[in-house]
């Protein structure tokens, strides 16, 4: 799932090349992907379009004269930038927006689930709309302090990918996240010490901040549809830790994966895996 850094480069890379750029015309080949009606897709016609921008894990695509597209790409979304138009045999496309000059704006989805979507909204109804009007603060670049952010009995894991509690962050970066503060995923969010609540948003800053920093170094456009993540624990059970040498542990979920180190993170323990025992404390 494109998380924070991900978000982040498309709306950069993306916001940079179509800035001051018509829309010829915008439709909505998957049916399920726009969720408005009014204003109407075709409103798009003939406006510039001014930029790019993140919200979370959210695009937004201002256009001029106070109109944007809300974009959530969910697990298997991907905006992307072409040359050239989609043909007819392209079976991905959720949105088209078709630029002056040839270009197109193109939502794309993989899988079979189809759960990407958009919505077209004035830009000053933005923040009121139900997709982000209860998101939490931004986990990236300045977070308030996690010693009053996190609270409560839920743990680190489920806390950080809370969208509501700080937005950004999911599965791949909780994992980076956790690890570089070398504290466990299932930590209770009310037994962190101030020192391990610094520590924790500390570590948030830094790996966000480096995943972008790589982005600007090694993603271009056409954006690829798989970003080299600079990745550590996550998706690495089997090797050895980076900064320890233990082997990488995980638990397994129905349609996720959580990885971390025993001796780094859990005191030595190798906790339960999903797969073995419903039981895990």
């Amino acid at each position: 799932m494109p998380e924070l850094p991900e978000v982040e480069i498309v709306a950069r890379r993306i916001g940079a090349a179509v800035a001051g750029v018509r829309v010829e015309n915008a439709f909505a080949p998957g049916l399920n992907a726009l969720k408005t009606f009014d204003p109407p897709l075709s409103a798009l016609e003939g406006r510039a379009l001014t930029g790019l921008r993140r919200r979370g894990k959210h695009l937004i695509v201002d256009a001029q004269d106070g109109l944007s597209l809300l974009v959530h790409l969910m697990s298997a979304g991907r905006l992307q930038l072409y040359d050239k138009r989609a043909g007819p045999r392209d079976r991905t496309s959720r949105l088209l927006v078709r630029l002056e000059g040839g270009g197109e704006l193109r939502l794309r989805e993989f899988g079979t689930r189809q759960r990407a979507w958009v919505k077209l909204l004035a830009t000053e109804a933005l923040e009121a709309d139900e997709a982000l009007a209860d998101l939490g603060p931004e986990a990236w670049p300045d977070p308030p302090p996690f010693e009053e952010l996190l609270e409560g009995p839920r743990p680190l894991y489920t806390l950080l990918r809370d969208q509501h509690t700080i937005a950004g962050i999911g599965r791949s970066w909780v994992d980076e996240i956790l690890w570089t503060a070398q504290l466990s995923p299932f930590k209770r969010a009310d037994d962190l010490t101030p020192l391990e609540a610094q520590r924790l948003r500390d570590a948030t800053v830094a790996r966000l901040g480096a995943a972008i920093d790589h982005y600007e170094e090694v993603v271009t456009l056409p954006i690829p549809d798989k970003l080299p993540m600079p990745l550590e624990v996550h998706r690495r059970e089997g090797e050895p830790c980076p900064r320890c040498g233990t082997t990488l542990e995980a638990v397994h979920y129905e349609d996720y994966v959580m990885a971390y180190c025993p001796a780094c993170q859990t005191e030595g323990r190798v906790l339960k895996d999903r797969r073995l025992s419903r039981l895990l404390k």
